[in-house]
This record gives structure tokens, C-alpha cells and sequence, in this order.
């Protein structure tokens, strides 16, 4: 008997852009804001004794952007990201089939150096995967 387990696809994350974002529309006419954030983790290594860092790149990828969101991102800025994690598949340009994991993100909060937060929900319906089409695809 197999064990049933709900499925759940969430993600939760900190970090900083990478770089500033790519806001494009699809061939569709709908906006979408594709972004990188680095996500730091420090922890103790236990064969040194020492502390160490480690970081991940994760892309990000927001439908329907308001305007002023748009205006706050930019490489460096501070944010943490809510979403759900998405495999594109895509062939390259050399004619190779890749998949990339990304995060399709529901929220984006800004990080305000006065330390406030500024929270933006994803205005618009996440195209699920199967919906998108390879043209659709702004990056």
C-alpha cells in the first residue's frame, strides 16, 4: 500500500536581486517581470569548526507586475518571494532541450531601507505551464 501525501508547492525566500529585471510582454500582450535573487545560508561546519556561506541563484519569474513594483526592483534590492516552483522546458538555440527550475511568484515584497515593507500580489492569473506557449516565453 502506497502512503498518500498531499501535494504542496510552495516556496518562501529572502535574498537580493541580482541584477536589474527583464519586464517584458508576451506575444499575448501580458506583462511579465522575470528577475534573479541570491539567497544567502550561513551554518557551522562540523568537519572545520568554522562558519560557513553558501549562496543560491534563484530565477523569479512575476506576472502581471504593478507599475510601481516595477519602479522599486532593481539590482541589490532586498526582497523576499512567495510562489510556486515551475519546470520550463525549452530547446536552445544550439538545438538542445533543457529544463530550468523557476520560481512563479504569487507575492514580492520590497525591502525599504527605512525598514518598511512594501507587499505586491501578482495582479494578474499565473499561467499554468501547459498554457504557455514557446513564443509566450520572454526570456
Amino acid at each position: 500500500m502506497a502512503i498518500r501525501i498531499p501535494e504542496l508547492n510552495e516556496v518562501l525566500f529572502t535574498g537580493r536581486l541580482t541584477r536589474d529585471p527583464d519586464n517584458r510582454m508576451t506575444q499575448r500582450g501580458q506583462t511579465v517581470c522575470a528577475f534573479s535573487v541570491a539567497v544567502g545560508r550561513r551554518y557551522l561546519d562540523n568537519a572545520s569548526g568554522e562558519w560557513k556561506e553558501e549562496t543560491a541563484f534563484v530565477d523569479v519569474t512575476l506576472w502581471t507586475p504593478s507599475e510601481s513594483l516595477k519602479e522599486k526592483l532593481r539590482k541589490g534590492t532586498p526582497v523576499m518571494v512567495q510562489g510556486r516552483l515551475v519546470m520550463n522546458e525549452f530547446t536552445d538555440k544550439s538545438g538542445v532541450n533543457r529544463k530550468v527550475l523557476r520560481v512563479n511568484a504569487r507575492r514580492v515584497q520590497v525591502f525599504q531601507a527605512d525598514g518598511t515593507v512594501q507587499s505586491e500580489p501578482s495582479t494578474g492569473d499565473t499561467p499554468e505551464a501547459a498554457e504557455i506557449a514557446e513564443d509566450d516565453v520572454p526570456f
